[in-house]
């Protein structure tokens, strides 16, 4: 063979000298043609020699990888496959020959981890739909939802946040609502949200002018009585208008959803108005020495109260029907919130312009304009779920009005410095008068419900469908 030609392999290699020929290098390392005699027709299955080693057993390590066929070799070979070990051959010297092949990795050696191995690092596993995990915890928020908004209310009174969203792989908690909403199996026999009965406006518009009305027949009653007989219709008519006063509240915008409402705020309630009626007329016999008699008495307030329970549930009604657009309209609970704001304070400021005008017209007082707008911030956060904020208010604004007197009574213990404690109240009825005292107290806590509301009412979860 000439030098530096490569040296033939295979079955079809030549096996007599001076059989090179361009025939035989066209047939470098091309498989067998033809099987040898009595040997299995499977071009992937070769026989192998009788001296090479049962297939499966690996070369030991250390062994020469097989050369050239040298000539006078009477054995040849098969085609190494890449699924078995290669067979050994004889050399002209006797040594047999093998060709190595990469074995079992050494035991103190590196492993082979190749393109597929086992000893490649393993990916960490993750979740590959957050959302998903986030439907299977909420399901049955998200299977009693009737529309996404609730969703995304619910969402939101549980700390969820656009931020939060946002490790969802969304842009708000609007955009997650919704995928949840559509994601949520929902058989064909659900029912749908039964429309509202047709005459519940009218039912809850009447309701809500029953105490206007039960105030007027009252006032007209003690106007033209007088003796045992305006006692009687006194008594009667304040209890007409507490049972107009419960029905108005338990229809309409401000029905609260059940169980949201706590017992005592109807206690300080009454305590609030008794104090409008008669309570200025009372602090100033307190302070002079009394009570000596009967009291004035100033019904007027509680008429004009009374007749402004009606455009506060319009505007109610108006502040919930618009929050609940402008969920669908937001794209974020950051411009939920800012279209809220001021949609809250422009309705606040209608219904405090039709209470003064109503004041106005029954007998106006600073104090009883402090106290609608208590109890109208009251009753708002009562019906968006805030009944604890509001009752605490109440009775912080009663608890005051009753301490006022208290101290004035209690000055009068014969005791060192107990003189002090009416120093406060008497400085103020001596600047403003004794309708100061309810419009200091109502005033400062309905301000401290227009700031909390202005927060709590600006959440979408204050807006959800009870």
């Amino acid at each position: 063979m000439p030098e530096g030609d490569t040296p033939m392999r295979g079955s079809a290699a030549p096996t007599s000298p001076g059989a090179w020929d361009a025939r035989s290098e066209a047939l470098l390392g091309a498989p067998a043609l033809t099987p040898r005699t009595g040997g299995a027709l499977d071009p992937r299955t070769p026989e192998e020699p009788v001296d090479a080693p049962p297939s499966g057993i690996a070369p030991a390590p250390g062994e020469a990888a097989a050369g050239p066929q040298r000539e006078g070799d009477t054995t040849t070979p098969p085609r190494p496959d890449a699924d078995r070990e290669p067979p050994t051959a004889p050399a002209a010297d006797g040594t047999p020959r093998t060709t190595t092949r990469p074995g079992p990795p050494d035991a103190t050696g590196p492993a082979d981890p190749g393109p597929t191995g086992a000893s490649a690092p393993r990916p960490r596993r993750g979740t590959a739909d957050p959302v998903k995990v986030l439907m299977h915890r909420h399901r049955e928020l998200c299977a009693r939802a009737v529309d996404p908004l609730e969703i995304a209310a619910g969402l939101e009174a549980q700390g969820f946040t656009d931020r939060t969203a946002a490790r969802f792989r969304h842009r708000d908690v609007f955009s997650l609502a919704e995928e949840l909403y559509a994601r949520v199996p929902r058989g064909s026999d659900t029912a749908a949200p039964p429309p509202p009965p047709p005459r519940d406006t009218d039912a809850w518009a009447l309701a809500v002018l029953t105490p206007g009305a039960a105030a007027a027949l009252t006032g007209i009653g003690l106007a033209v009585t007088h003796g045992p007989v305006r006692l009687a219709v006194g008594a009667t008519g304040t209890l007409l208008l507490a049972a107009a006063l419960f029905l108005a509240v338990r229809r309409g915008p401000f029905r609260a959803p059940d169980g949201g409402t706590v017992p005592a705020a109807r206690l300080w309630t009454a305590w609030l108005l008794a104090y409008a009626v008669g309570g200025d007329g009372l602090l100033t016999q307190v302070l002079s020495g009394g009570p000596d008699g009967p009291w004035d008495l100033a019904p007027g307030p509680v008429l004009g109260l009374a007749l402004a329970v009606a455009p506060a549930a319009w505007c109610a009604r108006l502040f919930a029907n618009r929050a609940r657009r402008r969920i669908a309209d937001s794209r974020g609970l950051a411009d939920f919130a800012a279209g809220t704001r001021p949609l809250l304070l422009g309705t606040v400021t209608l219904q405090l312009l039709a209470l003064t005008v109503l004041l106005g017209l029954t007998g106006f007082s600073s104090g009883a304009l402090a106290l609608g707008a208590l109890l109208l911030f009251a009753r708002l956060l009562t019906v968006h779920g805030f009944p604890e904020t509001a009752t605490a208010a109440l009775a912080a604004a009663g608890a005051a009005e009753a301490l006022a007197l208290a101290s004035v009574l209690a000055a009068r213990v014969p005791v060192s410095g107990f003189d002090v404690l009416a120093a406060p109240v008497r400085a103020v009825v001596d600047a403003w008068g004794p309708g100061a005292v309810p419009t200091l107290v109502c005033g400062a806590a309905a301000l401290g419900l227009l700031a909390h509301a202005t927060t709590a009412l600006a959440r979408a979860s204050a807006h959800a469908t009870p």
